[in-house]
C-alpha cells in the first residue's frame, strides 16, 4: 500500500523501491488511497506496477487502472481474460469507455486541486484531533503524525466501544469502526494490533476521512456528536469509572480470565 486506508500512514515508497532494485524484485503497489491525493511518481520511487481507482478521486464508479513499467525493467504481464486482445493483450472484454473518460476528467481535476484540497484538509484533520484532545480524556492518534495523508486520521477513545459509540450518532455520520474493516468479524484491526495497540484501544478507534466537499461546519458537526457520544457512553461504563478511580483494570481483567 502507498498509503494505508485505516491510518492514512504512508509507507517509505522510495526507500522500499531501493531495496527492491537491490534484490531485482519487481515491486508492486496498491496506490488506491494516494492517487489524486497527494503526489505520485512510480518511476522516482522505483515501483514496476502500481494499481489506483477512479471512484476514490470523485470519478465513476467501477473503472481503475494499472500502471505498468515499459522500459527498465520492462514487464511482461499475463492476461487473465481471453479473448479480443484488448488492452495490448493484456484485458479483453468491451472498454468502459463513459467510466474511462469520466476517470480521466477526474484525475484532471484532481492534479489542479490537489495541492490546495490536502492544506484546506490537513488543517480540518487536525481541529478534529485537537478539539478531541481539548474537550476528552485518554483520547489516541493511531499511527504517524508526519508521514500520514492530509484527510485520514485514526483515533482510540480509551474505554470506549467503537462500535456501541458509532450508535450514538450513525443516523447523522458515516464513519468507520476498528473492527469493521474485517468484513462482520469482531476481531480488533489487525492493522492497529500490529501498530502495537491492545485489543481495548483497537477497538475503542474511529477511522474519520473528510472529502473535497467536507465544511469547517461538518467538522464541528462531528467534533460536537462524537464527543457527546464518548461521554455518554463513559457515563454508563462501570470500566470508565474503576479508571477515574484509580483500580488497576489490567488486575481486574485479569482476575475476569
Amino acid at each position: 500500500m502507498w498509503a494505508n486506508n485505516e491510518t492514512g500512514v504512508i509507507q517509505p515508497m522510495k526507500e522500499i523501491g531501493e531495496i527492491c532494485a537491490r534484490k531485482g524484485v519487481l515491486f508492486f503497489s496498491d496506490a488506491v488511497q494516494a492517487v489524486g491525493k497527494i503526489p505520485v511518481n512510480p518511476k522516482e520511487t522505483g515501483v514496476h506496477l502500481l494499481a489506483f481507482t477512479s471512484h476514490k478521486m470523485y470519478g465513476p464508479k467501477g473503472v481503475g487502472a494499472l500502471y505498468v513499467s515499459r522500459k527498465s525493467p520492462r514487464v511482461k504481464v499475463t492476461a487473465q481474460m481471453d479473448g479480443g486482445g484488448h488492452e495490448r493483450g493484456m484485458r479483453s472484454g468491451t472498454l468502459n469507455v463513459p467510466g474511462i473518460v469520466g476517470f480521466g476528467k477526474a484525475a484532471e481535476i484532481a492534479k489542479a486541486e490537489m495541492q490546495q484540497d490536502a492544506e484546506r484538509l490537513s488543517k480540518l484533520r487536525d481541529h478534529l484531533e485537537n478539539a478531541f484532545k481539548e474537550k476528552l480524556e485518554e483520547v489516541y492518534v493511531n499511527g504517524s503524525r508526519e508521514s500520514r495523508m492530509p484527510h485520514v486520521t485514526n483515533i482510540s477513545f480509551k474505554h470506549v466501544e467503537g462500535e456501541g459509540l458509532m450508535m450514538t450518532f450513525n443516523q447523522n455520520i458515516a464513519l468507520s469502526s476498528g473492527s469493521a474493516w474485517t468484513s462482520a468479524s469482531l476481531e480488533p484491526s489487525y492493522v492497529l494490533v500490529a501498530l502495537g495497540l491492545g485489543d481495548d484501544l483497537a477497538h475503542s478507534s474511529l477511522r474519520f476521512s473528510l472529502g473535497r466537499f467536507t465544511t469547517e461546519e461538518d467538522i464541528e458537526y462531528v467534533i460536537e456528536k462524537v464527543s457527546a457520544g464518548v461521554n455518554h457512553m463513559r457515563d454508563l461504563s462501570p470500566i470508565w469509572e474503576m479508571y477515574k478511580e484509580g483500580v488497576d483494570l489490567t488486575a481486574v481483567q485479569w482476575s475476569e480470565h
